[in-house]
């Protein structure tokens, strides 16, 4: 995925960004991951629910990213904080997409006629999306074509799966369809320490699900490590890395464990934590043992998480930019970005609540409106626009941030700037603004403290459900 934006426009002139004074660092490297900014714990309820057609009329449809979200597994991880429940009553699969086409019909009805409406990158997330059944999952292809006019067999498609899920009938249905990247959760293939995570699997299963994706021949396959488990040692995370290596995989992602409120493993630990200078400690020492085990095997560092083998084939695309360009979401947990405005539906952990939006989300007839969502002005894109570059291991260039907001990043962010450098976290060199790798290695302290203070006061003041 490209960090250049794909317009190059200078904006009338805005007023200054209010100074930020970044705190001092209390809660050590792992306090965020930012795969988004802002996080959808500072979305609130919109009183004036706009019009789809209102918010997208005057947008860039050019080059759209389309995603959508199936919030059903098989089970629920004990470190997953992510909106989805554990199985489906009978039916509720069914009543889930048909419920998805009605918003799909409204959502591309909303985006108007025109050859300027395209989509250059799709995404099945969850959840588990191979959590439906092969005709289940033919009928969302179905809908990201027919209903939102997107070439699924034109265009870098990227699914997500489970071992269990990952069913030949299921990945010949993505493979014929256009998948070119198939992501499995496999966190760990000690089968102890999956268990310590709350993950039960047996490792033979695993092995047989990777069998069967590379059978299917889907061109990218991407496996999920997480580093950091109770037990978890140097050598037993080099045996995940190896038995993962074994299968020539073109993606790997390392994961830093997180114990988030309202999960299986929040349950099991202290009432206060607070921060565990030893368990960051280990799992910075894992990240490092990881990143270096890795980049002496071909695979290139992408960000703090990602990594790709060097020949592996390319996954985006030159015209789409994730900090600039607007996406559409589709299902319950999916948001949907423009230019003015992030939006969704209500945002939960806890299952009783996620059980409740699904419901809700079922029941909907009208999907013109949005109904929770975060504002974006000026300043606030300009601080996605740098979070979300600098967070790659390529950076930002600075010739891309003036071109597209006028003035240079450290006339924006000069405060924040000088203290990643001040750590020794950031590096300036032809043009482009990189973290160093120090830098990458603490990306999730780098996320949240380029965070505006009114997204921090939007996400304390947050009422977990």
């Amino acid at each position: 995925m490209t960090t250049a934006p794909t317009t190059a426009t200078t904006p009338a002139a805005v007023t200054p960004l209010p100074t930020l004074t970044p705190a001092a660092d209390p809660s050590g490297p792992y306090q965020h991951y930012v795969y988004a900014y802002p996080h959808k714990s500072a979305y609130r309820r919109l009183p004036d629910r706009p019009t789809l057609t209102s918010l997208w009329a005057a947008e860039d449809k050019s080059a759209l990213s389309l995603y959508l979200h199936i919030p059903f597994c098989e089970v629920r991880c004990g470190f997953c904080n992510l909106f989805t429940r554990i199985g489906a009553p009978d039916g509720l699969t069914g009543t889930y997409l048909d419920a998805l086409e009605r918003q799909a019909t409204a959502v591309r009805d909303a985006l108007g006629e025109g050859q300027d409406i395209r989509f250059a990158t799709a995404a099945f997330g969850g959840g588990t999306p191979t959590f439906l059944t092969a005709p289940e999952l033919e009928r969302l292809c179905d809908i990201a074509e027919s209903r939102m006019g997107a070439r699924l067999d034109a265009i870098p498609l990227s699914v997500e799966a489970s071992p269990a899920t990952a069913t030949a009938d299921r990945l010949a249905v993505l493979a014929d369809r256009g998948a070119t990247r198939l992501s499995l959760g496999v966190q760990s293939f000690v089968e102890a320490e999956a268990r310590a995570a709350v993950r039960p699997q047996r490792r033979a299963d695993v092995e047989a699900a990777l069998g069967r994706i590379r059978d299917a021949r889907i061109p990218v396959l991407n496996i999920d490590l997480i580093y950091g488990i109770d037990g978890q040692t140097e050598d037993t995370w080099r045996h995940s890395l190896d038995a993962a290596l074994a299968w020539e995989p073109e993606e790997l992602y390392l994961y830093p464990l997180y114990v988030r409120p309202l999960t299986g493993l929040d349950r099991h630990r202290a009432a206060s934590p607070g921060t565990d200078p030893a368990w960051d400690a280990q799992r910075l020492r894992l990240y490092r043992t990881g990143r270096d085990h890795l980049l002496a095997r071909g695979y290139t560092q992408q960000s703090m998480r990602m990594f790709r083998r060097a020949d592996a084939p390319p996954q985006g695309t030159d015209d789409y930019a994730c900090q600039t360009d607007g996406m559409i979401g589709l299902g319950c947990g999916a948001r949907s970005y423009t230019s003015a405005l992030h939006y969704s539906f209500d945002y939960a952990v806890g299952m009783h609540a996620i059980r409740g939006i699904i419901d809700d989300y079922v029941a909907t007839e009208d999907f013109t409106r949005a109904e929770v969502g975060h504002r974006m002005d000026a300043h606030e894109a300009r601080r996605r626009h740098l979070l979300q570059s600098l967070l790659q291991a390529e950076g930002l260039a600075e010739s891309d941030y003036r071109a597209r907001f006028g003035q240079a990043p450290a006339d924006d962010f000069g405060t924040e700037l000088d203290v990643l450098d001040d750590r020794g976290w950031l590096s300036a060199a032809d043009g482009r603004l990189r973290l160093t790798p120090e830098g990458l290695a603490h990306s999730d302290a780098v996320g949240p403290l380029l965070f505006s203070p009114a997204v921090r006061a939007a996400m304390a003041a947050y009422e977990r459900k």
